[in-house]
């Protein structure tokens, strides 16, 4: 439905319903991983007409628990759509939006900035911000049929320069990809703000809560997510070296050295195995694993194939998006996975390695799970930092030290209580 004309009686009763089971998707989509979502957030999707900010797209998948991409550039690449619903709950959930609040949205669309405005209510404001001029038409006019245009300003500029004639905020919400933390969504942070923004680092993406302290921001929670990539003066892509065409891809982020020929060669050398004695069950999430070795790992990136990549037999992916990787000049490892015991329910982690160096990257890659299964699983996790970029060494709490164009993140391990050691 475009909207083009009014909505037909039956429309509007199949829309509600699909309202209805989209709510009940999301809280059940939470609970299978021990989370919740409040109450006014689930009333928001309930009452926003998501259908009107999907021009294009049938009613079934507008309220589809997935991504409706609505624009890509010229290599198809997706650079605008509609994020899934369960992770723009997520995301209101952690940034804990209350009635008169003033809320700055990066990167709109509009469908995310009326269920902002639901929760702001009548006494709040929002301001989605975007740099695209046919996504901030798309979102204005989403906006004015749904009826939101009252409580939110669309405003079409970069997003790196935040809204400052509109600043400050007490929440600012990015939902795009970011490769750093520009100083203007610091300084129009209001007093008790909170930032949550999906910001990347070594390559892996989460949706991080940022509170400020002093000249610093803390994170206080962070979540899986995924998002197109932030546009304008503060774009920074991945880089995606091939390893065989465009169907089995290294992604790297962070200027890492890569010596893409050589690693091209490697593939395809014998593969070695090494297995760790790490098993993992079936339903068990180990997302902070990834962490950990973009933490403790020197090189630290993405492996990830085509169908063809796949069937070209280089290479075997555990997971369909890829899987963890380490490398050095000529050689290559990555992570894996092998089912175990009859019931083939829980897996062993381990490393599948290529290269003159295999073996000894394997290792590695085994020392690395080892560590983390013996001093960090189950434990708080990874606990992160935004500094500015002149801070000094000596300033910084222990660990990696990631550095960005305007800041410093920090990712430091706390020791896990009744455990001995720590790698940092």
């Amino acid at each position: 439905m475009t909207n083009t004309e009014p909505a037909q009686p039956d429309e509007n009763a199949a829309a509600d319903r699909l309202r209805q089971e989209l709510v009940e998707t999301i809280v059940k989509n939470r609970a299978d991983i021990g989370r919740t979502v409040d109450q006014p957030i689930l009333e928001a999707v309930r009452t926003v007409p998501r259908h009107l900010f999907t021009p294009g797209v049938s009613l079934e998948e507008a309220y589809a628990d997935k991504v409706p991409i609505m624009k890509r550039d010229g290599k198809g690449v997706p650079i605008s759509s509609v994020s899934a619903p369960w992770l723009q709950a997520t995301m209101l959930q952690q940034a804990q939006i209350t009635p008169g609040m003033k809320v700055l949205e990066i990167g709109s669309g509009g469908y995310n900035a009326a269920l902002i405005a639901e929760l702001v209510g009548p006494s709040g404001a929002v301001v989605s911000l975007d740099i695209d001029p046919e996504v901030c038409e798309r979102a204005e006019k989403g906006l004015a049929d749904a009826g939101y245009d009252d409580v939110v300003t669309v405003v079409c500029a970069d997003g790196e320069f935040g809204a400052e004639q509109f600043a400050p905020f007490d929440r600012i919400l990015v939902t795009v990809s970011a490769p750093d933390i520009p100083p203007a969504w610091v300084a129009q942070l209001g007093e008790n703000g909170r930032l949550v923004v999906p910001l990347r680092m070594r390559g892996l993406e989460r949706s991080f809560v940022f509170e400020p302290d002093d000249d610093r921001l803390v994170c206080t929670e962070f979540e899986l997510c995924g998002f197109v990539p932030m546009q304008g003066i503060g774009e920074s892509r991945q880089r995606l070296v091939g390893l065989h065409g465009e169907d089995i891809v290294l992604r790297v982020d962070d200027r890492q050295p890569v010596e893409a020929e050589s690693l091209q060669k490697a593939l395809e050398a014998p593969r070695q195995e090494t297995w760790s004695g790490v098993t993992v069950g079936g339903m068990e999430p180990w997302d902070d694993l990834d962490m950990w070795l973009a933490t403790v790992a020197g090189s630290y990136g993405y492996l990830t194939a085509t169908d063809r990549g796949l069937d070209s037999g280089l290479v075997e992916l555990s997971l369909r998006w890829g899987m963890s990787a380490i490398w050095d000049s000529d050689s290559l490892a990555y992570l894996t996975l092998r089912p175990v015991g009859d019931d083939r329910t829980d897996f062993e982690f381990g490393a599948f390695a290529h290269g003159p160096h295999a073996s000894d990257l394997a290792d590695q890659l085994v020392v690395h799970i080892r560590s983390w299964n013996r001093n960090q699983r189950r434990g708080d996790g990874p606990h992160f930092e935004v500094h500015p970029k002149d801070s000094l060494d000596g300033d910084l709490p222990l660990g990696r030290v990631i550095e960005k164009r305007h800041s410093r993140v920090t990712v430091s391990w706390p020791p896990t209580p009744g455990r001995t050691g720590q790698a940092n």
